[in-house]
């Protein structure tokens, strides 16, 4: 999601505005990176620890957290719960970008360097939230330009390769099951879609697109029949679509606008079902296609109504979330929902030493083009002087 904020403070008629630090706008947050625990009765988040964001973790209505990694170099640069008890976090050496994985128990005890070689990336294809102690990661370790995907044992650190890279492929996806079924290849123009029905199957091509194209899978249906994706093929703006790999073809049209390309897709996994999907022109929108999620957006949406809504990290059973805002004037802060309850727990402010009284509106505008497209963008005026002015 996009958040923009105005660089100086601004300047109203009646009084003289503060001088905001350049650097105010650039510190690291105080607390970001919310998760919580599989169970719901912890959550973890980034926070500054000399100088670098390191992973604290603290149980529910605790006074206090502990910080379970210990990073001064570089800062962590991103992790994931692996059940209730482990966490797993992804960092690198001085900036080279050749992030390894590494693990270490919610009190700090036990870390364990999983994917430490020497000059080797590793990326996350799956962390398999169903399956206990193993993720799915690609390497580049046979190969530095291609990534190979493994099947990972976090506790052991045995990995098991499921396929070789032949030198093109761009991308892995699984199902639900966590099985490896579909790539991606480039060859820097034209995508191709490769599909198989087993991990024990070859991967066959189902689709080619060229660069005016898109075709992008989100994740598959339900029944691991189908793929949820996005695509322009025969229309100007990518919609939601059903895609059949048996066929290399649109099933189903799921939901489209004309407004702009749709970007996400919101669902559930303790209930099987797609909940919304989302796309952005002066703010983000957002289409339901299940009442209950609707409704329970709406009424964070009234508890929290100066500012954008985005639900976030929640636990397995679906009924705790965390709960971010944002809006022109703030960063924004993070809340942890109790959907049973309707309870909602402000935990963090993201950048508290911005004042948002002190920042101006940023105003969303349209305007036709020569050719009759509308374009979208943003004014920002100090406060205090009549608009007319500016014109």
């Amino acid at each position: 999601m996009s958040l923009f904020l105005a660089l100086v403070a601004c300047n109203p008629t009646s009084q003289k505005a503060p001088v905001i630090p350049m650097e105010d706008f650039f510190r690291n947050p105080e607390k970001t990176a919310f998760r919580l625990s599989p169970n719901g009765e912890y959550f973890s988040y980034l926070a500054p620890w000399e100088k670098r964001l390191n992973v604290f973790v603290k149980k529910v209505g605790a006074d206090s957290a502990i910080r379970i990694t210990s990073e001064t170099a570089r800062d962590i640069a991103g992790y994931l719960w692996k059940g209730n008890n482990r966490v797993l976090f992804l960092k690198d050496t001085g900036g080279d970008e050749n992030f390894q994985l590494y693990g270490v128990n919610i009190d700090g005890t036990e870390q364990k360097g999983l994917t430490v070689f020497e000059k080797v990336r590793t990326e996350l294809i799956d962390d398999l939230e169903d399956v206990d102690g193993e993720v799915i990661v690609g390497l580049n370790r046979r190969n530095p330009q291609v990534f190979d995907p493994f099947r990972l044992n976090v506790i052991t650190g045995e990995m098991t390769q499921l396929a070789e890279n032949p030198g093109n492929i761009i991308g892995w996806m699984t199902d639900h099951d966590g099985k490896l079924r579909v790539a991606f290849t480039s060859d820097g123009v034209n995508q191709t879609i490769l599909f198989r029905q087993t991990e024990q199957d070859p991967f066959s091509p189902i689709l080619t697109t060229s660069f005016k194209e898109t075709v992008s899978p989100f994740l598959f249906t339900f029944d691991d029949k189908m793929l949820y994706t996005s695509s322009n093929l025969g229309r100007d703006k990518t919609a939601l679509v059903i895609f059949d790999p048996a066929t290399g073809k649109e099933k189903e049209v799921l939901f489209e606008t004309q407004e702009a390309d749709i970007e996400e897709i919101e669902y559930s996994k303790k209930d099987r079902k797609l909940l919304s999907v989302s796309w952005t022109t002066d703010m983000e929108k957002e289409h339901f296609f299940n009442s209950q999620a609707e409704s329970m957006k709406k009424k964070l949406q009234d508890k929290l109504p100066v500012y954008q809504v985005a639900i976030g990290s929640h636990n397995k059973a679906e009924d705790k979330f965390m709960i971010r805002t944002f809006s022109d004037k703030s960063r924004g802060a993070y809340y942890l929902y109790d959907k049973t309850s309707e309870e909602l727990t402000k935990m963090a402010d993201l950048s508290p030493w911005l004042n948002e009284t002190d920042l101006c509106d940023m105003k969303p505008i349209s305007y036709k083009s020569r050719d009759g497209l509308t374009i979208n963008g943003y004014l920002t005026l100090p406060k205090g002087y009549d608009p007319k002015i500016f014109l």
